[in-house]
């Protein structure tokens, strides 16, 4: 009896769980404040982020992100160097090539298959699956990333990420980007 009348229940809240990490994420910044985010343009140069990862089981770790973009008139090559707090380092490459008006497609080492990068109103979506590293340097779970970039008015570029895992919410990024030189920092 009691089965029967929780089930709905439990269907319930399962059911609102996969919907909020099946949709497509809010911009984080009022649209009315922000200004159209195009990535061959505002991701090219020597930028730093800082920023900070958080999870569902209580980790947070904050880094340093020391990105260099180029873009040849067709991909975009977003290197990023990474320093966590913790002392940990590590390096990614995106190669963002553009597909068409306002779309892109996307590889990186840990990404699996190709991302989907496109522009939504002033915000530019990227949308990839990763295969996380384990403790021991093999294999370890495999998670989906939903970023969302925007510029406000001071020219920043604000990047949140939900990371979801079976369609549940397990984790989000918060990373603040700006050009090297107003930052005042250099990659050590």
């Amino acid at each position: 009896m009691l089965k029967n009348l929780l089930l709905p229940v439990f269907s319930g809240l399962t059911l609102l769980s996969v919907s909020a990490c099946a949709t497509k994420p809010s911009v984080p910044i009022a649209e009315t404040e922000v200004s159209p985010l195009i990535p061959e343009e505002d991701l090219t140069g020597k930028l730093v982020g800082r920023g900070e990862f958080s999870a569902i089981n209580g980790t947070n770790r904050k880094f340093t992100a020391y990105l260099d973009g180029s873009w040849d008139g067709e991909v975009l090559t977003l290197v990023e160097d990474f320093e966590y707090d913790d002392g940990q380092k590590d390096q990614k490459t995106w190669r963002l090539t553009k597909t068409g008006p306002g779309e892109y497609s996307g590889t990186r080492e840990d990404v699996i298959d190709t991302a989907r990068g496109y522009l939504d109103g002033p915000a530019f979506r990227l949308e990839y699956k990763v295969r996380l590293a384990s403790e021991d340097g093999g294999n370890g779970m495999t998670v989906s990333f939903k970023d969302i970039l925007v510029k406000d008015a001071s020219g920043d570029i604000r990047n949140t990420a939900t990371v979801g895992k079976w369609g549940v919410r397990v984790g989000k990024v918060d990373l603040t980007i700006e050009p090297a030189e107003e930052a005042g920092t250099s990659q050590n």
